[in-house]
């Protein structure tokens, strides 16, 4: 008792099946014993400090099932990254493009890069319209949040799934 209330001789009380005043400590853990719940300090900076009658177990429960629901509602964002270099022929890029489509039907974003491998960064034009081509092509499925910017030897692009209706 003295380590929760710490020498208050009275508590302004609150909750269900009582009348809302200032009790004595006495009064009111007699209170919550009759009752069979707990009497847990709300504000303690308040003169008297408030306190509630509640059964805090079932309280922290309630709590805990709460965030869950919150955190199952919520999504997470995955993101699937599509590696080409710079003289990526035809079937390659169809077979990519391919994969691509799938992960943004799936709602997944979509990184795709350039990966420019030694002397190879001198076709960063290539690899540029070859983002862009992309971009183009995954137009209907996914709108581009990055345009390709070269960040040392690769050079990244962000799409983003479109919204289902």
């Amino acid at each position: 008792m003295n380590n929760l209330i710490k020498g208050v001789a009275e508590v302004r009380l609150v909750g269900e099946n009582i009348e809302p005043g200032v009790y004595k400590i006495t009064e009111a853990l007699r209170l919550a014993e009759e009752q069979e719940v707990d009497l847990v300090e709300i504000s303690p900076n308040a003169v008297p400090p408030v306190c509630k009658l509640m059964d805090y177990g079932k309280f922290l429960y309630q709590q805990k099932k709460r965030d869950k629901e919150l955190k199952a509602k919520s999504t997470q964002i995955v993101v699937k990254e599509i590696r080409f270099g710079p003289q990526t022929d035809e079937h390659d890029y169809e077979f990519k493009k391919k994969n691509a489509v799938k992960f943004l039907q799936d709602g997944a974003k979509l990184k795709a890069f350039v990966f420019f491998k030694g002397r190879s960064i001198i076709y960063k034009e290539q690899g540029q319209i070859l983002l862009l081509r992309l971009a183009q092509d995954l137009e209907e499925y996914g709108k581009v949040e990055a345009m390709p910017v070269l960040e040392g030897k690769r050079m990244i692009m962000y799409i983003a799934p479109k919204k289902k209706k």
